[in-house]
């Protein structure tokens, strides 16, 4: 294909994938106040971990339930945007990264196409696993935090803090679980050797917990302790692949015999070049002698 070709190839995908991105955030945001097959509404799950904080530690109307606070005009509206398009990116991953495979797995050969789809696959199951944990740990960090005042004060968070604080915690923990998967892929193309991640792993550790304290928007010791926890166990889990990885590549080179052989010499491959079969001259075509034309007057 010429550069305008692929431009054009470009510009198609782009465009399904913002078609694709646009029905799932239309999706998100009628799903906010609508219960689908009789799950909860969009609105119910978003507010669940607020929910969670006791009664009487958060601002409520009698007989209203559990409500956040609304201090500026269309505050809900753009937040119901918003979390509509994110939830409708999530539930059209599929569709739109597929568009962007179609365009980038034609410059691939079939081992990197392999790779690239345990690789995307493998960050999509962790991604979900560190926002899963991050819903579960906001109750608790929630709780913690409003019950410093013993009593003396109440928790009234405006909508827009309240989701942009547990937007802000879902993405931080998605993207830290990529990080050990990040080491797995580095240890496979040779960059980091098990020997390495076991001689670093207290200062691992240690950076980890600095790390998971740093990150977390909140101050609250729970989400904290989880997010250091959850990658550290991550990180053990890469570096035993690491070991398994490094102990099968150094038994095939045995088999080879490649490190019985010194720097100073070639590498035992075979150079012998490879014979290229002899293509058939194709006949050119023979021209057909051209008929004299003569016009009336002639």
């Amino acid at each position: 294909m010429s550069l305008k070709d692929h431009l054009y190839e470009l510009r198609n995908r782009l465009g399904w994938a913002l078609v694709f991105i646009a029905l799932g955030a239309i999706f998100g945001f009628v799903w906010w106040g609508w219960s689908i097959f009789g799950l909860p509404t969009l609105g119910e799950i978003v507010t669940t971990p607020y929910c969670a904080i006791p009664e009487t530690q958060r601002l409520t109307q009698e007989g209203q339930g559990c409500q956040l606070l609304q201090t500026q005009p269309f505050e809900v509206f753009m937040i119901r945007l918003k979390v509509g398009t994110g939830v409708g990116m999530a539930l059209t991953a599929p569709l739109w990264l597929y568009q962007v495979w179609r365009f980038i797995s034609p410059g691939l050969y079939a081992k990197e196409r392999r790779f690239a789809l345990t690789f995307v696959a493998c960050a999509s199951v962790l991604f979900a696993l560190g926002a899963t944990l991050a819903f579960y740990v906001v109750p608790q960090g929630l709780t913690v935090l409003v019950g410093f005042g013993d009593g003396q004060f109440i928790t009234a968070l405006t909508a827009g803090d309240y989701v942009s604080f547990l937007l802000a915690l879902l993405l931080i923990f998605g993207v830290s679980f990529e990080l050990p998967l990040i080491v797995v892929m580095l240890n496979r193309v040779g960059v980091i050797s098990y020997e390495k991640l076991n001689k670093w792993r207290r200062g691992i550790i240690f950076a980890l917990f600095i790390f998971a304290a740093v990150a977390t928007p909140g101050t609250d010791p729970i989400s904290m302790v989880a997010l250091a926890v959850a990658l550290t166990l991550l990180f053990e889990l890469a570096i035993q692949l690491a070991r398994v990885h490094d102990k099968r590549a150094a038994r095939k080179r045995g088999e080879l015999g490649w490190d019985d052989v010194p720097d100073d010499e070639a590498a035992p491959f075979d150079y012998t070049p490879s014979q290229v079969d002899e293509v058939e001259p194709v006949p050119a075509p023979t021209a057909e002698p051209q008929r004299v034309r003569y016009d009336d007057a002639t």
